[in-house]
């Protein structure tokens, strides 16, 4: 089961002072090793896969290039006898993961083994997330702030768009140029973080192709990108997307994402996924026009310096 399982448990008793039906205290795991991790969590992940497709995603990503992070990771899973009912993943110095919870008392379980950690932030279901903020403020946690709310889609057939110029083709090294400044550009406007270095290097990892494949649409000159990666059990991720503003509203993306969404259906892929910002109608328009439907909103948060 990896490391020896660490008991920070409820008393088994419900909010009314009655034992519930499962009358077992909450007990967290940890994992070192994100295949044993996978092993014991994967099933309950996978009942809801388009919900946690980022955390098969960072687990295929942190199995294939663990180099890429700056410290060891924490997996952990918290079960209420038999059943997990709650995972949490962070791949620092990335944001802490959380998953769907069946039972709320795995929060404060998972806020006490954290408090120590040094987390930048957390993600995950907006019930979710909320309610763990609130249980680690309440133990002395730092103060948070909301980062983003986005929407999770999920495509299990693609309605094709309307023609848009020119065709898709899969980025090369001579690319690299052109795929660093356009990967700056969305980090800019999607996520608001403004990191040159941090954009090259990703660049560079969606040319590697190890794990991920980035695309490219040519109408004359490249005029809109997406990459495919973190593959889940059944399918895998779209993103990011990114078409310059100026070249926006010609159906380009609408295009690219629609044939690379039908590439990894015809691959044997059933789904596909991705996330949307919740406060781009545009972006989101789009993708329900194309197939992709809504599943879960998320909010991230992001943890005050301490």
């Amino acid at each position: 089961m990896g490391s020896n399982p660490t008991r920070l448990a409820t008393s088994g008793e419900g909010a009314d002072g009655h034992r519930d039906a499962y009358p077992w205290a909450v007990e967290l795991t940890r994992f070192t090793d994100v295949g044993r991790f996978l092993g014991f969590a994967g099933p309950f992940l996978a009942a809801r896969e388009a919900e946690h497709n980022l955390i098969f995603g960072v687990a295929n990503t942190l199995r294939e290039t663990p180099e890429l992070y700056t410290a060891a990771p924490y997996l952990a899973a918290v079960g209420h006898g038999p059943r997990i009912v709650a995972v949490a993943f962070q791949t620092p110095p990335f944001r802490l993961i959380l998953s769907e919870v069946d039972d709320p008392a795995a929060l404060g379980v998972l806020a006490d083994d954290l408090l120590e950690r040094d987390l930048p932030g957390v993600v995950g279901g907006v019930e979710v997330v909320d309610a763990f903020i609130a249980e680690w403020t309440a133990r002395g946690g730092r103060p948070a702030r909301v980062e983003m709310v986005e929407h999770i889609y999920q495509l299990s057939a693609v309605i094709p768009p309307r023609p848009a110029g020119g065709r898709w083709r899969i980025a090369d090294p001579g690319d690299r140029e052109l795929v660093a400044a356009w990967t700056h550009a969305f980090m800019l406007e999607a996520l608001h973080e403004d990191d040159e270095p941090e954009a090259a290097a990703m660049a560079d990892r969606w040319l590697a192709g190890v794990g991920r494949t980035l695309y490219l649409w040519e109408d004359g000159p490249v005029v809109s990108m997406t990459g495919v990666g973190g593959p889940t059990p059944n399918g895998i991720r779209i993103g990011p997307v990114y078409t310059p503003p100026e070249l926006r509203g010609r159906g380009y993306a609408s295009a690219l994402v629609a044939a690379v969404s039908q590439l990894q259906l015809d691959a044997g892929r059933r789904f596909c996924f991705l996330y949307t910002d919740a406060d781009n109608p545009t972006s989101n328009h789009i993708y329900r026009a194309i197939g992709y439907e809504p599943v879960r909103d998320v909010r991230a948060y992001l943890f005050e310096p301490g």
